[in-house]
């Protein structure tokens, strides 16, 4: 008499004769109903996980429902299997959500089945608030009167319903007044963030934003100085920023944080007349205070003139509601440094396997890296704007090695020790920045070129970071002492000779 618990246990049968001993073992195969032991609800590992437990012979299928609809597995949401969990016929596992959002929330429902039986069981998921919840809203004052509900979609009692229907009147009124004005003054001399214009180019000795309009090599226009900036003429083109429907954005999963705000991936529509939806990267901004707006505003006006092949291409903001968010193309194989690392010569010890196979990149495909960087800050330099954080955590990669400079403001979260802390709350870049930087803040197209310098030697030493034998208060002190950075052993002498030509000082 044997049950589903003898299954695969081993059953030796034993004989003696006068020759002598012998026996023989066979393992039991017994087949019987599948059944879920535990389903748990998500928890947080390296990515989240339901785990759960089922047993069944023949081997069961595996199926998820999320809210009741067949859940699709990807890449980012799968199941895997723990192997040797030691428990005979039961079968261990998780399903893995990487970085699941607000969209995720939900009833993920574990289905199994074999020709005997069937089970089934329900684990709850919650992995964040809604980044765009706009539940604080207004409150009708009255209840609702059916009798008096207008096709105008207005809630009136029945008391005083000439009233709102008044003040509605008058409320589309002024709208209709005010979408005129736009009209005839868009993209005009007005902020479109309710920020006054004089604001627009800041203070130089803030790093929040990392693409900044020369000053022509000079020093950081003082507040008196900022006064004078109202005197040049406005390009039109520069201040018109598109203006995207927050209904428009649906967010996948988490990116990073940074500076500014968490970074999402979202599939957003109506952003081209080609394609319904496309996946775009979220900045989002999380202090909406006065200060936080503008630099939200100045780095929107100052991304959207930007238009090369090599710049990180900027559809646009969200403003309608918080928070406000910033719309960016979406780069496949995320920044080029962890893609330099993960397709070096040390991948295998980096833990680099999410990356596509590529293999180790090659000297020709690191000079392409290297020509697409450098085609973008010519672009930029033409215009007349410095990057002062030009780096390889800072370029993005897409799909054919496309190579793109852009700043998400995440970087200075994820490659936390790049950034030297200077006073309070400025983070500095000092590794890739000129001593002239260093010592008296000055940032103009030649410093960049420094920056440019050490981005070849990332390139070429499959993203190492410069300097990697020195703190960051030793680097900040070589800028007295000249420490030249050493050449590496993948590089080529001419490359090499351009980027010691990179430092040398005019």
């Amino acid at each position: 008499n044997v049950s589903s618990k003898d299954n695969l246990h081993n059953l030796t049968c034993e004989a003696e004769n006068q020759a002598g001993p012998g026996e023989r073992m066979v393992q039991l195969d017994i087949e019987f109903p599948v059944r879920i032991i535990f389903l748990n609800n998500a928890v947080p590992q390296h990515h989240w996980c339901f785990p759960f437990a089922v047993d069944g012979n023949p081997e069961p299928n595996i199926t998820w429902l999320y809210n009741g609809t067949k859940l699709n597995e990807t890449r980012y949401i799968y199941t895997q299997p723990i192997v040797d969990s030691g428990d005979g016929s039961e079968k261990h596992g998780c399903l893995f959500l990487d970085k699941p959002t607000h969209v995720n929330n939900g009833n993920y429902t574990l289905i199994v089945e074999n020709k005997l039986g069937r089970d089934e069981a329900t684990a709850h998921g919650y992995f964040m608030d809604n980044p765009f919840d706009n539940s604080d809203g207004i409150i009708p004052s009255c209840p609702l009167n059916t009798e008096w509900r207008s096709t105008c979609h207005f809630i009136c009692c029945s008391h005083s319903c000439p009233v709102y229907v008044a003040v509605g009147l008058g409320v589309f009124a002024c709208k209709l007044l005010l979408i005129m004005v736009l009209v005839v003054y868009k993209c005009g001399h007005h902020s479109k963030f309710g920020i006054h214009r004089s604001s627009v180019l800041g203070k130089e000795d803030d790093l929040a934003v990392s693409l900044r309009f020369m000053n022509f090599g000079t020093s950081p226009p003082s507040s008196d100085e900022d006064s004078g900036l109202s005197s040049f003429v406005e390009n039109p083109q520069y201040f018109c920023v598109q203006h995207i429907k927050r209904q428009d954005i649906v967010l996948k999963w988490e990116l990073g944080e940074g500076a500014f705000g968490k970074v999402y991936l979202a599939e957003c529509a109506n952003l081209s007349p080609d394609n319904d939806k496309m996946l775009v990267a979220i900045k989002t901004l999380k202090d909406a205070n006065e200060s936080t707006r503008q630099d939200f505003q100045r780095e929107a006006e100052l991304l959207t003139v930007l238009q090369h092949q090599h710049i990180v291409r900027f559809y646009g903001v969200c403003t309608d509601g918080e928070p406000l968010a910033m719309v960016f193309e979406y780069m496949r194989h995320g920044d080029l440094n962890r893609f330099l690392r993960a397709h070096g010569p040390d991948a295998h010890i980096l833990d680099e396997s999410k990356m596509p196979p590529l293999g180790e990149l090659t000297l020709p495909q690191m000079l392409h890296i290297a020509a697409q960087i450098a085609s973008g800050m010519v672009y930029l330099a033409s215009l007349h704007f410095v990057h002062r954080d030009l780096a390889t955590r800072n370029c993005l990669v897409g799909e054919g090695l496309v190579v793109k400079i852009g700043d998400f403001g995440m970087s200075r979260d994820i490659y936390s020790t790049d950034y030297y802390r200077v006073g309070g709350r400025t983070m500095l870049p000092i590794r890739w920045m000129p001593p002239e930087s260093i010592m008296y803040r000055k940032f103009t197209t030649e410093s960049d070129i420094w920056s440019f310098g050490v981005v070849l030697w990332e390139i070429f030493t499959y993203g190492k970071q410069p300097w990697y034998q020195l703190s960051n208060s030793e680097v900040g002190c070589s800028g007295k002492k000249h420490y030249k950075i050493a050449a590496s052993p993948s590089s080529l002498y001419d490359v090499y000779g351009i980027l010691s030509l990179s430092h040398k000082y005019l």
